[in-house]
Order: structure tokens, then sequence, then C-alpha cells
């Protein structure tokens, strides 16, 4: 694993939603590099190829990985003052468990919301232009 003194976002670069997602996340200014996982070196940020086109992926400098919700709140909680109490509030008790399941559920129907492509339903091999770039 290579030395990085930054945590790593890996989103998915096919989908419309989870880009426009990302240039959110660049406007509240998340103290983070960001990649898609189609050109991430996935195996020194310690992910699979199907780990990171199931969820955004929040990879620590030390390692630690997050994904779904979790990534999410660890997204809020690098981006400023304003945004860390809905990052740590997304990982309380009963409030976790709802945000996983509004992640997945997000997640599961992105083709479906604005921005969204029919590449995001589709899983990442059968994808226009996919290989095996990152696996």
């Amino acid at each position: 694993m290579s030395m990085r003194t930054r945590p790593v976002l890996v989103y998915d670069g096919d989908c419309g939603f989870c880009t426009r997602c990302v240039q959110v996340v660049e406007r509240i200014h998340a103290n983070a590099d960001i990649v898609a996982w189609q050109f991430a070196d996935l195996d020194d940020l310690g992910l699979t190829q199907a780990e990171a086109s199931d969820a955004v992926q929040w990879v620590e400098p030390d390692g630690t990985v997050r994904g779904g919700h979790e990534a999410v709140a660890a997204i809020l909680m690098n981006s400023g003052r304003l945004w860390r109490p809905f990052g740590r509030a997304m990982l309380l008790p009963g409030v976790s468990w709802l945000a996983a399941r509004v992640y997945r559920l997000v997640a599961d129907n992105r083709h479906r919301l604005p921005g969204g492509t029919p590449a995001c339903a589709m899983p990442p091999e059968q994808r226009p232009g996919s290989s095996s770039r990152a696996a």
C-alpha cells in the first residue's frame, strides 16, 4: 500500500448520478482525493472491483475502508464544520441502520434518479467500454 496523506473517495465513474454526487462533494470541499474506481489502483487501496462497483468507498490514509453510508458519513465529517454533525449523526445507533437502508435503496435505484444513466443499472462487466481495468 502506498503512503497517502489524504483519504481517497472511490466512486462509480460510469454512473451519471454518482458523478453528480461527486460534484457536490467537491463543492463542499471534502478533504479527500477523489477517483473513479475504473481508474483507481484498487489493489493499492485494498478494494475489490465488486466492492467499488457496489458502493462508494472511503479509504483512510491508514488503509481503513468504509463503504456505503459510512463512506458518506466520512465525506461529511471531512468537509468542514457545517457538515460534520450530519456525518456523525449518520453513524448513531438507529440512525446508522436507517442510513444504511436509505443508501442501499438509492444505490440500487440510481439509474432511475436525476443524472442516472442506463449504465448505472448494468453490472460493471456489461457496461459499454468496460473491461477488467481495475480488477
